[in-house]
């Protein structure tokens, strides 16, 4: 009965989190500043040996995401399975464009959780950030997810802590862009999970310097 009620208290307390933040955004009155980084096309298209080619989003999808600026984009190495990077940078969510989790995206394209944990990734300046770590399955097929959200140099893992600081941005820098970066690779088939973490992980360790000049500080 307590574990009930605990689990109520938490979906009424991010219900009213969601609300607060759809309703501040809405009601702001002042011009918000807006960012102009560099388009998403022009991201690099080699990436420590890995060579990328587009995967164009249909005019669907796009009507679902809202208006931002998104990448979808395949990478490819010799003799390695892909890196699949997928990056939606929003200018303003305060019209009604936001961040959609692959939370709700990949059990909605029939992948199914298995494992899930928050992992701190080094990067080069000695620091680590939090990245969200899914293996997924569908089939016999198997993936590893790496992804984070990513706004004025700050990067959370949680939902709900990236929705935290679009409200206190807002108010402190009359800004409310904000970005979700997803990195995918399979497991390959005799392939170890471990050996498909440690790709993900440093293809990842390469991307992550790039993310500033198209996500701004």
């Amino acid at each position: 009965m307590n574990s009930a009620r605990g689990s109520w208290a938490r979906v009424l307390c991010v219900a009213a989190l969601i609300i607060a933040t759809s309703v501040f955004l809405n009601l702001r009155s002042r011009g918000e500043t807006l960012p102009s980084p560099p388009p998403l096309a022009s991201f690099p298209l080699q990436i420590a040996g890995w060579a990328g080619q587009d995967v164009p989003l249909t005019s669907d999808v796009l009507d679902v995401l809202g208006k931002g600026d998104f990448l979808t984009r395949t990478y490819r190495s010799p003799m390695q399975p892909p890196m699949d990077l997928y990056i939606a940078y929003f200018p303003s969510q305060r019209t009604g464009s936001t961040i959609h989790s692959p939370q709700n995206c990949l059990p909605g394209a029939g992948w199914a959780p298995l494992a899930s944990s928050t992992m701190y990734l080094p990067r080069a300046d000695g620091t680590a950030m939090p990245v969200n770590r899914y293996i997924v399955a569908k089939g016999a097929d198997r993936l590893v997810v790496f992804y984070w959200y990513q706004a004025h140099g700050r990067v959370v893992a949680g939902e709900y802590s990236a929705k935290f600081y679009l409200v206190a941005d807002s108010i402190r820098m009359n800004r409310s862009d904000g970005s979700l970066v997803r990195v995918i690779t399979p497991i390959a088939n005799g392939e170890s999970q471990e050996t498909a973490e440690r790709r993900a992980v440093t293809f990842t360790q390469h991307l992550v310097p790039l993310l500033d000049t198209y996500i701004p500080r």
